[in-house]
């Protein structure tokens, strides 16, 4: 088997030569290591580095836009609880369908309360909104300034939402002793719409607008 030889390093050579041109071998040979090391060592994990560095910032970047949708998230959150007490409250106020014709005789009843003869009391078609229709309903009434004044002021303190409208009062007129007045207005209460009308309000709105 055949033995590897290897190159040895011509001391005595290096050895007979001047001062001046052993510290010159010396310098390149230091700066052939110090090039070899840079080349090879140090450039390598300095891009390493800067990768590194340029994903910590990032990260970094993410966090923070975390912490703010994190705390964006808890005021999105109380924002929704508010709107869901609020919304809870309003189907308080609005009757459905079913409590519709207790509370239009709701209505009469206050009238006739507070001392006024109905001469219209008339229910009229609904009108659908997003989520709720409007009930119009034509009022005309003949009284006292101050059984219609009471008849608005119990109508308002309703536990439902009922609105008054185009409200018109003739001047006061007079019978045998006491004077009276003549009244017209359009008392407005409000339902919410079930689904499958929402549904249908929708489609119809849709249609219109293509036609």
């Amino acid at each position: 088997m055949a033995k590897l030889s290897f190159p040895t390093l011509p001391f005595e050579k290096i050895a007979a030569l001047s001062r001046t041109h052993r510290i010159l071998i010396c310098v390149g040979v230091f700066l052939i290591l110090c090039g070899g090391f840079f080349y090879f060592v140090y450039m390598p994990k300095s891009s390493r580095l800067d990768e590194l560095q340029k994903n910590y910032e990032d990260l970094e970047i993410r966090l923070i836009k975390a912490r703010a949708a994190a705390k964006n998230l808890k005021k999105f959150q109380e924002q929704y609880k508010e709107a869901q007490v609020k919304f809870r409250l309003a189907l308080q106020l609005l009757p459905d369908t079913k409590e519709i014709p207790s509370l239009l005789e709701s209505i009469s009843k206050a009238g006739q309360d507070s001392g006024l003869e109905f001469i219209l009391f008339q229910p009229s078609a609904e009108v659908s909104r997003d989520f709720y229709a409007e009930i119009p309903v034509k009022i005309q009434v003949k009284g006292g300034y101050h059984s219609l004044a009471i008849f608005f002021d119990k109508v308002g303190k309703l536990p439902r939402i009922v609105n008054m409208f185009d409200i018109k009062i003739t001047t006061p007129k007079t019978k045998g002793t006491q004077g009276y007045l003549d009244a017209s207005c359009v008392a407005m209460t409000y339902r919410f719409l079930e689904a499958s009308e929402m549904k249908a309000s929708k489609a119809k709105k849709k249609k219109k607008k293509r036609g």
